[in-house]
């Protein structure tokens, strides 16, 4: 596949999976870390225009002055933005004008790509093709947490499908020794991957399968929200001050628990894997079975034997730099580096994850708190 239909089939499936929105979902920010449909749809545009047409296309005239300010979303070397949690208070420009926007780059760039560019802007367009991924797999999050939140739960069109885990889980065991961390290869990966090294562990075990919601109720049912004995003092806090007792989206009615999905309000599926888990409870979980999180290392090292994809899977890892990590000069220095502190690996992909994405070597991150997103438990002992 050429590059400009590399670019195309990702640019489209952006407009694919937010077809069945109305123009009302697209502006709503209900809090701080969800953006609306339509400033995904306009920063991954803008990232476009800004690192490669602005940089690499002669005499290149950008759409509108003001979407620099308005869609710029952390990288402080691109200029001044508006803050995040003020994305939800633009009505204007309206999603039509965004479209127009996209429309307007794409025709640009298709323009560039059927010239010879460079290799520097081949590599920063392979940036922003795995940048508009991402925030693909973002908008699930995002639009989940919009309409999930509103009291009809309406439905939204998409093709992900969890599978249920029927067999008995079963622990892989691995000896103690010294293993090769990181991404090696001739293909893309983020510098967060880089450098490769090695790393000693000692013995461990882990778990085959991913944590059931069945085997989660068990929890709930035990008191695991009620016992502070299995959580971290910042959880603990966490949990109380926000009255959690469950994950999130799931309500009980009747007596019995449901869960809204992008389908509906849905009686909860027994053997489908645990979702939209903080670290915390996470955490707790594993202390509850008195077995613990992998960290990063140790499932790489195991990942190769594992059936993973459902699920973003927590780790016992703080997200860090490897031994000679460095960033690059200027505003796409910015990507990962700055956000290495105060953070927690995850490891693996989940069913809205972009096949450019699934790699043994990949590590999201997220806050301690965070449970929005499509995020499980594997453990480990």
């Amino acid at each position: 596949m050429s590059l400009l239909d590399t670019y195309k089939k990702t640019r489209n499936r952006f407009l694919e999976i937010s077809a069945s929105l109305e123009p009302e979902d697209c502006s709503v920010q209900p809090v701080e870390y969800v953006s609306p449909p339509k400033w995904h749809l306009a920063h991954t545009t803008w990232f476009f225009e800004q690192f490669v047409l602005v940089k690499y296309s002669e005499n290149y005239k950008v759409f509108d002055e003001d979407f620099a300010y308005l869609f710029n979303s952390y990288y402080n070397n691109a200029g001044t933005r508006i803050l995040r949690p003020n994305r939800g208070l633009m009505t204007r420009p309206t999603m039509k004008e965004v479209i127009k926007f996209r429309a307007f780059v794409d025709e640009k760039m298709g323009q560039f790509l059927n010239g010879n560019p460079s290799e520097e802007a081949k590599e920063v367009l392979q940036l922003g093709l795995m940048h508009e991924q991402q925030h693909q797999e973002l908008f699930y999050y995002d639009i989940k947490y919009i309409l999930g939140n509103q009291p009809t739960f309406p439905i939204v069109e998409h093709k992900l499908t969890f599978s249920e885990i029927n067999s008995s889980p079963e622990f892989l065991k691995f000896d103690e020794g010294i293993y090769q961390i990181g991404y090696k290869g001739d293909g893309f990966c983020f510098d967060n991957e880089l450098g490769q090294h090695k790393v000693y562990l000692q013995k461990f075990e882990i778990c085959d399968q991913l944590v059931t919601n069945k085997e989660y109720i068990e929890f709930i049912d035990a008191g695991g929200y009620s016992n502070f004995n299995y959580w971290h003092a910042e959880g603990w806090d966490f949990i109380q001050s926000k009255n959690i007792k469950a994950p999130k989206y799931w309500h009980k009615v009747k007596e019995e628990w449901h869960a809204y999905t992008l389908s509906g309000f849905k009686s909860l599926q027994p053997n489908l894997p645990v979702q939209h888990l903080s670290f915390f409870e996470a955490s707790a979980y594993a202390e509850w079975k008195q077995l613990r999180l992998p960290t990063e290392f140790e499932w790489e090292v195991a990942s190769s034997k594992l059936n993973w994809g459902q699920l973003w899977e927590w780790t016992n890892s703080a997200y860090l730099p490897y031994p000679g990590y460095s960033k690059v000069p200027g505003a796409l220095g910015e990507y990962n580096g700055k956000f290495m502190v105060n953070q927690m690996v995850l490891r693996g992909a989940s069913i809205a994850t972009f096949d450019d994405h699934s790699r043994h070597t990949y590590r999201n991150f997220f806050h301690t708190d965070e449970r929005w997103m499509f995020s499980g438990i594997r453990l480990a002992k």
